[in-house]
């Protein structure tokens, strides 16, 4: 039986393991990368491991997060430290300025066919030259980078056929959008999203990034488009068609499910405050009043999406109207170049637009947070509460088309009301300058490591006891994401000092969390569906670790986040009956006992609710190595034990 694309990628890095649905395999990564805001903690933990180098093809590391540097020295510190690590340990650095990562290496590094395995959790960008590119903790790619296997159950493909094309004023977002819309936030765990069809020749390489990227939000384990002709001609134009090989599903790939996508019939969609699966068409809420428009992040950023917002502000001759605030965030410096240099920039600036640096900025909420109530139009990738920096913001989720016209009428408008769409082509040539990317050393004895005093001591994990008892800390519903967990914007700045960090816990649910669980000693946490969707920010589990959480009992988890409380000792444990959540209340004291014996079987483990005297079963659904990992106390003792 032939393969797909999805088997291709995972069965050609396969190191062990039975490529078996629902089996856990172990592949080889040939690239990572990080960005500042995991990577401080992922190179610590690199560190930690006693690696003299990285064994891997590639890997860099991105500064993209904090480049504005601001609040103290703490992010700038962070930065030389990244830097001369990078520099000791055979990384390639990306200076601030240089762009977002995603874009950035999709760019001028990814390469089809290969693996990437990344501490952001947009990694899957990458799929669209066609690689098996992933997201995960920080720790995770620390393993990676020391030469260790990255582990994952083997997915279920689910297809997405595309036909047709895409009619004026429909872009990738609309696409996307549409598929959320179907599968919902929660629709694509334990899949790779794989695309196919006829449709696919007629989306461009930005076009099928925006698509793998948003994937994110489906939690799926990855997206990735077949590498064709239309990535060779991306490469050539970026000068490494040298690295071009085809990948397609074989005529008789199996899938195990079709989605269609008739691509001529999308309308301009819009996601609604707060879920990026809370989709209509723009058409059934327009009118609404706009306070701000943001056009950037790693989903729309590249030159086609620039290009685009500047030629409908040039050809019709369009101001930003005086009530709207816009923004417009170029993903890459070689975007902002060639911007530039065919006045595209000016244009924006022309018409009232501010521009900003090639950076995540706004997305992660580092500026441009809205007004009170303000409502924000952005091209981004997620609209979590809160995550603007303004807890009542409401955040829309749209497409480059859509932003633009919302920002030249103040209201959220069909953008297929602006008349003629302006054609972008694709340049034939990119500007290539490569001068912001710092290779590593070539002796590195002579390269000192240079910390700041904001970076602290790794928080230790312990061997996990055979049985925890504590209190019901926090009771939470569905869909908690990891800014609920630890929240980005200013808090970013403590990634190194989990001490610090820690305090940000739940503080946006409840700002005394952290004092309440030291002063318990520790305790559980309760959570709904979906448990930790969002960011791959370890720091959701490490900080909880610190604060003495010894497990999270929940309806379900989102993948990445289950990974990180099993790199960090935290049991992350489901009820087998859903209905057991509604009886446990937050302050009940709970028991877990004859863990050990319990893990190591497979069998469910009984939940004593001491307070109410009623027991219920939770189940764990870990693999062998993940259950020596959580008895060992973590992935760092686990990896230190196995002397990897």
């Amino acid at each position: 039986m032939g393969k797909n694309v999805a088997q291709k990628l995972i069965d050609g890095h396969l190191v062990s393991g039975e490529p078996r649905q629902g089996a856990e395999v172990n592949i080889t990564i040939d690239q990572t990368i990080t960005q500042d805001a995991t990577g401080t903690m992922a190179y610590l933990q690199f560190e930690a491991m006693g690696v003299p180098k990285v064994k891997t093809k590639l890997s860099v590391s991105y500064v993209d997060h904090n480049t504005l540097q601001y609040g103290g020295f703490e992010n700038a510190d962070d930065h030389r430290f990244l830097q001369t690590l990078a520099s000791k340990y055979g990384i390639y650095f990306s200076r601030p300025g240089n762009g977002i990562c995603h874009q950035v290496h999709l760019e001028r590094f990814g390469v089809p066919g290969q693996t990437l395995l990344g501490s952001d959790s947009h990694t899957p960008t990458c799929g669209g030259i066609g690689m098996l590119a992933i997201g995960a903790g920080g720790l995770d790619v620390a393993v990676a980078m020391g030469g260790g296997p990255f582990s994952l159950t083997y997915p279920k493909v689910t297809l997405v056929r595309l036909k047709g094309k895409l009619k004026p004023w429909v872009s990738a977002k609309d696409v996307i959008l549409e598929i959320l819309r179907k599968m919902t936030v929660k629709g694509g765990v334990g899949k790779v999203i794989e695309y196919g069809g006829d449709g696919v020749k007629s989306l461009s390489v930005p076009e099928r990034a925006t698509i793998t990227n948003m994937g994110a939000e489906l939690g799926a384990t990855t997206s990735v488009f077949p590498s064709d002709g239309v990535t060779k001609e991306f490469l050539k134009a970026q000068d490494r068609e040298n690295v071009w090989v085809e990948l397609k599903a074989d005529d008789d790939a199996k899938y195990d499910e079709t989605i269609e996508i008739d691509l001529a019939k999308l309308e301009p969609m819009i996601a609604k405050p707060h879920m990026p699966d809370v989709v209509c068409k723009v058409s059934e809420i327009e009118g609404m009043k706009v306070d701000q428009v943001c056009v950037g992040s790693c989903t729309n950023s590249s030159f086609r999406d620039m290009m685009v917002v500047s030629e409908v502000l040039k050809k019709g001759g369009f101001k930003v109207h005086p009530e709207v605030s816009m923004t417009v965030s170029p993903g890459s410096k070689q975007v902002l170049d060639m911007l530039s240099l065919n006045k595209g920039l000016a244009h924006l600036i022309e018409a009232g637009a501010r521009i900003l640096e090639a950076a995540c900025g706004p997305c992660i909420g580092n500026g441009q947070s809205p007004p009170s109530a303000g409502v924000s139009l952005r091209t981004f990738n997620r609209n979590f509460e809160g995550r603007s920096g303004t807890k009542d913001g409401k955040v829309f989720l749209c497409s480059p088309e859509v932003a633009v016209a919302a920002a030249i009428y103040g209201v959220i408008t069909d953008p297929r009301k602006l008349g003629k769409y302006p054609k972008v082509k694709m340049p034939a040539k990119f500007l290539v300058d490569d001068s912001m990317v710092v290779p590593p050393a070539k002796d590195p004895s002579k390269v000192t490591i240079t910390r700041g005093p904001n970076i602290k001591e790794l928080p230790k994990a312990h061997a996990l006891p055979d049985g925890l008892k504590g209190k019901v800390l926090i009771k939470l519903g569905d869909n908690i994401t990891t800014d609920h967990i630890t929240p980005a914007g200013t808090w970013l700045k403590y990634r190194s000092n989990v001490p610090k960090y820690s305090e940000s816990v739940f503080s946006a649910i409840d700002p005394k969390f952290h004092e309440k669980a030291k002063a318990a000693g520790g305790g559980f946490v309760l959570g709904g569906e979906n448990y930790g969707q969002g960011s791959s920010r370890e720091h959701a589990a490490l900080c909880p670790m610190y604060l003495g959480i010894k497990a999270v009992i929940a309806k379900s988890f989102a993948r990445i986040h289950k990974d990180n409380l099993v790199n960090f000792g935290i049991l992350p444990l489901t009820f087998e009956n859903s209905a057991d959540y509604d009886a446990v209340a937050d302050g009940d004291e709970l028991e877990l006992a004859g863990l050990k014996p319990a893990l190591s079987s497979g069998g469910p483990v009984t939940l004593r609710n001491v307070t109410k005297g009623k027991d219920c079963k939770v189940k764990h659904g870990f693999s062998p190595r993940q259950v020596e990992t959580i008895l060992a106390g973590g992935t760092l003792n686990y990896t230190t034990m196995k002397g990897r």
